[in-house]
């Protein structure tokens, strides 16, 4: 009994006894024995406490106690109770030993109490009964269900996990899978080659067979502790759906594998690569520090962290913009803690930027090929670590990282108040670009002829004037103005003679170009006719009509009131795409154009496109026996085939190695202008050449 359990279960069990033997009615409504027992019993229980006094009771309970339960107990109240009696009696258990009847105790004294009455005795038998139905019974083998338990205060949860704040590593439960490259993960994926790799998991670069891209892939073992937590922060970053963030584009648990794939930008370097030459410019780290807090901040605001953002982690691509990598995988898959996100997150951005400015990681040690600053320097804004800072950004950085920021200024501990802060700043203008060098005219005394021009007779120049001997002067005026006459001679010999020089080249160059347009038109035979109906060439061929082509978007009728303006030979007015937050050229999306039908297969020898801004365009042709348009889609543009022309401007010729024949042309556009903080291509004209 002295285990508590213990005690619980052998009161069940007699209590489930006593409520068979009386389930919910009184002793005396059931005519037994049983009730005129449980009567005697109370009312020789009574007796016993009037007749002998405590001390006498307390005297010899054992040895009286058994002998009434086996002797003087009823012929009738025996049978039930010997076996499932309770345990808990009616009334305390000092009046037990006396309330047998047949007992050696003398006669009870006047005085005593007056015994229990039946109500009472049903009363307090139905009580009890009620009690015993509310527990558990195995004299029969029934389960009744116990009373309600209130639960307790949950108890806060403890990390099963260590971490290190200095190198973000943790201990694995399973080692990194091995894999090789050319393995092929879900079908798909093929990997090409392991770019990092922990004890917990490999990173790789990948081709998506199925889509033919360039991926990123993450691998960890399925029964690693972090694989759930991995899983949930890919599938929750996925739905982020923001731009500015390197998008995952799958996370699967595949038996014993767990992986994470990201887009892959081939053309994007990261800030650390990028400091590897030196300090950022002013303009540069205020872009990169306006881009990933306005990134950050959105992202906090819809409930995501990044808490591991590196050098590394911030990508810039080819177009200037800034975009983030690993938007809470990168922490899921180290296992860092996710307390106090925004000033984790707040004070990474204000190490990037005191790194882009100084050019020095702003904590002792030494990271991402940075040299950190001396243990005992503390927090120094970084215009007094390195001369010709941006004040401006520099107050920027000193209010992140210092606890107590100078001039009294507030401290930043949100990616929203950094943002705030950011936009209060003068806006930092890019530098202008040097001017080219000035092109010197050649010498007028050497010019060049072009090769193979026929001889020219040049004109003698008149011979220069010899110089006249001096002679001797008596007078030192007289010297000197001979000496200022011989130099206006000289002067005015050399004038004519670079007139004379720069006529005669002109007269050269004018005579070749005569000579040669002379021979073009005696030599050039005339195109002979074609069954086909080719156009002559040279020829300006008509456009039947443009239509968009966006076969990597959503939006398939881009601006079609537009379309016009690419064929109304008006250079001022241009179809324009979408603006877009990306730069065509990425995985993300290859690029954007129109489709010009020329009505039926002519003979194309060029096309000539006139752009708003300087863009990059490429030339693509349908087969020759193709008769339906092209659909703008992914399938449509492979069966375009492989580009035939390229060139980059304001105004390129596109001009295929061979005349094709085609009826469906693409112009599609590769690389475009940016236009109010993104990317917009406009095409103004279009002219097809036979």
């Amino acid at each position: 009994m002295a285990d508590g359990t213990k005690a619980i279960v052998d009161t069940s069990e007699t209590d489930g006894a006593a409520t068979e033997a009386a389930p919910g009615t009184s002793q005396r409504d059931t005519g037994s024995d049983r009730g005129r027992a449980a009567k005697g019993s109370a009312d020789s229980a009574v007796k016993s406490t009037a007749n002998g006094s405590p001390k006498d009771a307390a005297k010899n309970p054992p040895k009286t106690a058994p002998k009434g339960a086996s002797k003087g107990a009823p012929k009738g109240a025996s049978k039930p109770g010997a076996k499932d009696a309770p345990t808990t009696p009616l009334r305390p258990a000092a009046a037990e030993p006396a309330a047998v009847s047949g007992s050696d105790d003398p006669k009870p004294p006047a005085d005593a109490t007056a015994p229990l009455s039946a109500q009472e005795i049903d009363a307090e038998l139905t009580a009890q009964g009620a009690r015993a139905a509310e527990r558990p019974s195995r004299s029969r083998g029934v389960r009744r269900p116990l009373p309600p338990i209130e639960p307790s205060e949950p108890a806060p949860p403890t990390s099963t996990e260590t971490l290190d704040a200095d190198t973000a590593t943790l201990p694995a439960v399973l080692p990194a899978p091995q894999r090789h490259s050319g393995d092929k993960i879900g079908g798909r994926y093929r990997l090409e080659e392991c770019i990092s790799e922990s004890d917990t998991f490999t990173s790789w670069r990948a081709v998506d067979e199925k889509l033919r891209r360039a991926v990123g892939v993450h691998l960890l073992s399925a029964g690693h502790r972090r694989a759930k937590s991995v899983l949930t922060a890919a599938r929750s970053a996925a739905l982020l759906g923001d731009p500015r963030f390197v998008q995952v584009l799958d996370a699967v648990q595949e038996g014993e594998l767990v992986y994470v794939v990201r887009e892959w930008l081939p053309g994007a370097r990261d800030l650390g690569e990028l400091l590897a030459a030196g300090p950022s410019e002013p303009y540069d780290a205020y872009q990169m520090v306006r881009q990933v807090t306005d990134a950050i901040a959105a992202a906090h605001q819809r409930g995501q962290a990044h808490l591991r953002l590196t050098p590394k982690c911030v990508l810039r691509t080819d177009g200037g913009q800034y975009r983030i990598n690993g938007i809470a995988v990168d922490a899921a898959l180290r296992g860092l803690p996710t307390e106090d996100a925004e000033l984790t997150d707040v004070r990474a951005i204000g190490a990037l930027l005191y790194a882009s400015l100084t050019h020095r990681w702003p904590y002792p040690e030494d990271r991402y090929d940075l040299q950190g600053l001396p243990k005992d320097l503390g927090c120094v804004p970084p215009d007094q670590v390195r001369a010709g800072v941006h004040k401006g950004l520099a107050e920027l950085a000193a209010r992140i990282l210092c606890e107590q920021p100078p001039h009294h200024k507030e401290p930043i501990t949100t990616p929203a108040e950094l943002a705030a802060a950011i936009a209060e700043l003068p806006k930092i203008r890019q530098p202008e670009q040097p001017a080219p060098p000035a092109l010197r005219t050649p010498p007028a005394a050497r010019p060049r002829y072009s090769p193979g021009a026929p001889t020219q007779a040049i004109p003698a120049a008149e011979p220069a004037p010899a110089p006249v001997a001096p002679r001797p002067a008596s007078r030192p005026a007289t010297r000197r103005r001979r000496g200022l006459r011989r130099v206006a001679q000289w002067t005015a010999s050399l004038v004519a003679l670079s007139a004379v020089t720069v006529g005669s080249w002109q007269l050269v160059d004018y005579v070749n170009h005569r000579n040669k347009a002379a021979t073009d038109n005696h030599t050039a035979p005339a195109p002979a006719p074609s069954d086909s109906g080719a156009a002559t060439t040279g020829e300006k061929l008509a456009i039947s009509s443009v239509s968009p082509f966006n076969a990597f978007g959503g939006t398939k009728d881009e601006h079609v009131s537009e379309l016009p303006n690419a064929t109304d030979g008006n250079p001022t007015t241009a179809w324009t795409t979408q603006r877009y937050n990306d730069q065509f050229g990425t995985a993300y999306r290859p690029g954007d154009g129109l489709l010009v039908d020329l009505g039926s297969a002519r003979a194309v020898s060029s096309v000539e496109v006139q752009l708003l801004g300087d863009t990059k365009v490429e030339l693509k042709a349908a087969p020759a026996g193709a008769t339906s348009t092209p659909a703008a889609d992914e399938n449509g543009f492979r069966s375009l085939g492989a580009t035939i022309a390229g060139g980059s401007g304001s105004k390129v010729t596109l001009k295929p190695a061979a005349p094709v024949t085609t009826r469906y042309l693409l112009v599609w556009l590769t690389n475009v202008p940016t236009d109010d903080g993104g990317y917009r291509g406009k095409i103004a004209e279009i002219q097809v050449n036979g």
